[in-house]
This record gives C-alpha cells, sequence and structure tokens, in this order.
C-alpha cells in the first residue's frame, strides 16, 4: 500500500513537472520539518523541485536539503555491505533511511569481525564532496527561483 501511495505521488508530480518539458524521472525526499519534496529530472540536466501540493518550491535551502539527502541515499546504497538493508525504488530518501543502512551496515561488519572504524562510514564521509556537487548541479539548473 505504502509503495503504491508514493508510485502514485512520484507519477503526480511528474505530471505536475511536464509543463516544463518532457520528466525523466523524479526522487522523493522528505526534509526533517517532514517536507516532502520531489526532485524532477529533464534530460538536458535541469531540475525542478516540487512540493506536496505540486507546485515549485522556491526555498534554495529545501531544494539543496532534499537533492543533497537524495544523492547521500543513494551513495549509501551503492556502498551498503548489506544488500538486505537497502530499500527497493521507488522510495522516500529520509534521514531514518539513512540511519537505517548505516546500522545495517555496522551489523554487518560486526558479523564480519569489524570491530574498529566502519569502513562504510569512511566511505560515506568520502562521498560528500560529490553529494554537496549534487546539490549545487540541482540548484544551478533548477527551472524556476529560488529564494
Amino acid at each position: 500500500m505504502r509503495i503504491m501511495a508514493l508510485a502514485d505521488d512520484l507519477e503526480r508530480s511528474a505530471q505536475a513537472a511536464q509543463a516544463h518539458g518532457a520528466v525523466t524521472g523524479v526522487l522523493a525526499a522528505e526534509l526533517l520539518d517532514r517536507t516532502r519534496v520531489y526532485l524532477c529530472a529533464f534530460e538536458p540536466g535541469d531540475w525542478l523541485a516540487l512540493g506536496d501540493d505540486g507546485q515549485p518550491l522556491t526555498s534554495r535551502t529545501a531544494v539543496h536539503d532534499a537533492a543533497a539527502l537524495s544523492a547521500l541515499c543513494e551513495a549509501a546504497e551503492e556502498l551498503s555491505p548489506d544488500p538486505a538493508a537497502v530499500f527497493p525504488p521507488p522510495r522516500v530518501a529520509t534521514n531514518a533511511y539513512l540511519d537505517a543502512l548505516g546500522a545495517a551496515a555496522r551489523r554487518f561488519e560486526h558479523e564480519h569481525g569489524v570491530l574498529g572504524p566502519s569502513p562504510f562510514g569512511a566511505a560515506l564521509e568520502s562521498a560528500f564532496p560529490g553529494v554537496e556537487a549534487v546539490a549545487e548541479q540541482v540548484l544551478a539548473r533548477h527551472l524556476t527561483r529560488l529564494a
């Protein structure tokens, strides 16, 4: 049921964004204040962030945070040593999901004898510059004005 509702939300967001061009994908993120953001991608590398109401967001901070959270969750999924911990698409990028991936990675590491610093944590930390670059690209290529 939850996946179907999310799939419907993603489809609704894609349809709302069609006024700006051909949508190639939609990512969902939920910020700490529970604001849901739909990041719509377009073929030439442009982006449009929509709220639950289907309207473009105007907050530069909200768009940045949603893009960074989405990129960080994708990096964590790619680095996860425990594929069973990765939630299959469609999924919402949340801090809770990121925490769950980290906890699952740490359990996996302990089960395999890694007792010191977490290799997953170190790898994820090294992904931060790339995550920030993605967020900056979304801001730079956003189709509407951000304040």
